[in-house]
């Protein structure tokens, strides 16, 4: 609709992937860099996460776009949480291979032959795996066995890897995967785009489609934009879609910051969801409320009466009347624990019985600050580690760039087929 009255050619804001609308924001040049680099070498794996929206899908679409088709033959396998063997059917299934009726050795045959038939043909094979959180480890392991496939001293397949941000805890620390870890050659974190970069990707996206000024956007309406959608550029095109379409009813030809507030609470009304639900409760009503739930019924423990006589302990002979606390308290509000206190010693009639309740586990406060502290040490190693990592691979990616004499220039997609 909103297309129409503002005289677009398409919708600049769909949210299905199209690498025909792919902006170079910082962190997608700089996974740029990592692909070209990646596959400048032909062998190994290349892994990129990001967040839920953060743009991987049109990241890759885009690098496809830059390959020359007859030089590399990608495939792209999105991934469901299946394990090694369904894995292996899937991927030869996306080969081009028959694979019901076949062995898995056989089915292995199968995929060897397919790449050595590639590379005779001068050919590199590339496969690209979306949505690697769901792998199962033996999935995983399943990929680094065809990554052994080799012809000639040069790897056959070569193997990106996409994920959310669980995927790098579940590939850097698990124990099992080690041997894939040392085969991993680039790896790079989409960040959300910075706010500088708002305005200039809804202006590169609109002039895909013939945009012309109408509608402007305000500086501040930028800003707006940028604090709901936090950078993350699906996030980022829900909201301005809907604001193009709230311009185009309301016909608007300049939008707001007031505009975008307005949009903003539409969305989260649509939503239907009261943010005080969603809140944790209080410890305390937590406490009170298991309390009542396993509290005893407090109709035989009410108050007594306003006399002079001392109400009987509950299921005990009648015991003369003391000066002294009461048999038990009555809780001044209903949500706290009911507490029981029991006469007196000389109150109590010879064949009582003692109720002692149980004892709660004692927890040594030196022995769990240890523990912490531990947990701490470990973290902050492993922070260190991904760090260090990074930083070679931040200067490679700079040595590369800075002489294209020694590495292949990424910018030329042949270099890269090579």
């Amino acid at each position: 609709m909103y297309d129409q009255y503002y005289g677009f050619t398409g919708r600049p804001f769909q949210l299905t992937p199209d690498p025909n609308f792919y902006f170079e924001s910082g962190t997608h040049r700089k996974a740029m860099s990592y692909l070209g680099y990646g596959l400048a070498q032909g062998e190994g794996f290349i892994v990129i996460t990001g967040d839920v929206g953060a743009g991987k899908t049109t990241l890759v679409g885009h690098l496809m776009n830059t390959i020359d088709p007859n030089r590399l033959t990608a495939v792209k396998l999105v991934s469901t949480q299946v394990e090694g063997d369904d894995l292996l059917r899937l991927v030869a299934e996306q080969f081009g291979i028959e694979w019901e009726g076949q062995s898995k050795a056989e089915l292995l045959r199968s995929m060897e032959q397919y790449l050595r038939e590639q590379a005779r043909a001068g050919k590199r094979t590339l496969l690209i795996v979306d949505e690697g959180q769901n792998l199962a480890i033996s999935a995983l392991e399943e990929l680094r066995m065809l990554s052994n496939f080799q012809l000639g001293g040069h790897s056959l397949l070569q193997i990106f890897l996409l994920g959310q941000p669980e995927f790098r805890q579940t590939l850097f620390h698990s124990p099992t995967l080690e041997q894939l870890r040392q085969r991993v050659i680039a790896t790079h974190h989409l960040d959300p785009m910075e706010p500088e970069e708002v305005e200039p990707y809804i202006l590169h996206r609109l002039g895909k489609v013939g945009w012309t000024g109408n509608p402007s956007f305000s500086p501040d309406a930028f800003e707006e934009i940028f604090d709901y959608s936090e950078g993350v550029p699906r996030k980022l095109n829900v909201l301005v879609s809907r604001l193009l379409l709230y311009g185009a009813v309301e016909q608007m030809n300049r939008i707001t910051a007031q505009n975008v507030r307005s949009v903003v609470a539409e969305i989260e009304a649509d939503r239907g969801i009261d943010a005080s639900t969603l809140a944790p409760l209080p410890v305390e009503e937590v406490v009170a409320a298991a309390a009542t739930a396993v509290a005893p019924t407090p109709a035989p423990f009410a108050a007594p009466a306003a006399t002079n006589e001392t109400p009987e302990w509950p299921q005990r002979a009648a015991a003369p009347a003391t000066e002294g606390p009461a048999p038990f308290a009555v809780p001044a509000e209903p949500a706290q624990v009911i507490t029981l206190t029991p006469p007196a010693a000389d109150a109590v009639a010879p064949d009582a019985t003692e109720i002692t309740p149980p004892a709660a586990p004692a927890i040594d406060p030196e022995h769990l600050a240890a523990l912490e502290a531990q947990v701490a040490s470990l973290e902050a190693r492993l922070v260190e580690q991904d760090e260090a990592l990074r930083r070679v691979l931040d200067l490679l990616i700079e040595w590369v760039e800075r002489d294209p004499d020694n590495a292949p220039n990424p910018a030329t997609s042949r270099t890269w087929a090579a």
